[in-house]
């Protein structure tokens, strides 16, 4: 892999690990569905003038419906989930449940794709939910009522991510990408509007968290979108995928560093867990995926 594509690498598993650390602190100040939609939003319109001005057309009047389906299935919805259990969960563990798309991934393309579900794909599986055990048993989920459902938000973010790319494999693999990736997010953002505005929040925030949610949009949707689409044309989808293996290193790190969180042995081992499943979904020609958190 050339230099240029392993810095842009690590630079999107950072970018993309930071996203957790981002809702955990914007999600108690503006809800979670404004910060959910803000982000896609934000993100949508700064991706569209862009490709507006460098002359990409993205197609809308034949592309709209996969917009549609896509940015709920892909963006809106997940990112709405993840910001709800970051008012429970330390970023550190949700960037760790994150890691569980790929295997949920392989588990529908046997669904729908007819990909065999194979023993390797299995214990991929297997190790995955021990990851998942280990992490939300033994300590590093902090004692609340509300702790079960955020770790079930977080699964069926996953879950999402991964119905999302078996829906552009099967119906939408024409679009191209990077009209995906605006149109996607724009088409999320107005959807989720009149949520967002319903559950505002009673005070207007001050300056400082608009400015980091502008950054968190521009930063963790508009600029990691087009760094993961420059790895995909130049890698491929496989190599790309990597980007799974570093997240939760760099999200656990942010949060230990600008959050106070605390990093265990349960974290550590339930992130070794689980990447080893992905590791193995990795090296037999995962399913392509779209997006991330």
């Amino acid at each position: 892999m050339p230099v240029i594509d392993i810095v842009l690498l690590v630079a999107l598993s950072a970018i993309w690990g930071s996203s957790f650390m981002f809702m955990r602190y914007l999600a108690p100040i503006l809800g979670p569905a404004m910060t959910a939609d803000m982000r896609v939003l934000i993100a949508g319109l700064a991706l569209v003038l862009f490709f507006a001005a460098t002359g990409f057309r993205l197609e809308w009047r034949k592309n709209w419906r996969h917009f549609l389906v896509i940015g709920m299935v892909n963006s809106g919805i997940p990112f709405l989930l993840y910001s709800f259990a970051a008012l429970y969960l330390p970023a550190s563990v949700e960037v760790i449940f994150n890691s569980m798309s790929p295997l949920f991934g392989a588990l529908f393309s046997a669904i729908w794709l007819a990909e065999p579900l194979t023993g390797r794909r299995i214990l991929a599986l297997l190790l995955g939910l021990a990851g998942v055990f280990a992490v939300s048993s033994l300590g590093a989920v902090p004692a609340s009522p509300w702790a079960i459902p955020a770790i079930l938000a977080c699964l069926l973010a996953t879950i999402c991510y991964a119905l999302a790319g078996v829906y552009i494999k099967r119906r939408a693999s024409e679009v191209k990408p990077r009209a995906t990736a605006a149109g996607s997010q724009l088409v999320a953002g107005l959807v989720l509007l009149p949520v967002a505005v319903v559950a505002r929040p009673p005070r207007a925030p001050s300056s400082e968290p608009i400015l980091v949610l502008i950054l968190f949009a521009l930063l963790c949707s508009a600029i990691a979108y087009l760094i993961y689409y420059r790895l995909m044309a130049d890698v491929g989808p496989t190599k790309a995928l990597t980007v799974t293996f570093l997240m939760p290193v760099f999200g656990m790190f942010w949060g230990a560093l600008f959050l106070g969180e605390r990093i265990g042995a349960s974290m550590i081992g339930g992130t070794v867990l689980i990447l080893a499943g992905t590791y193995l979904v990795a090296g037999g020609a995962p399913p392509r995926r779209e997006t991330r958190s």
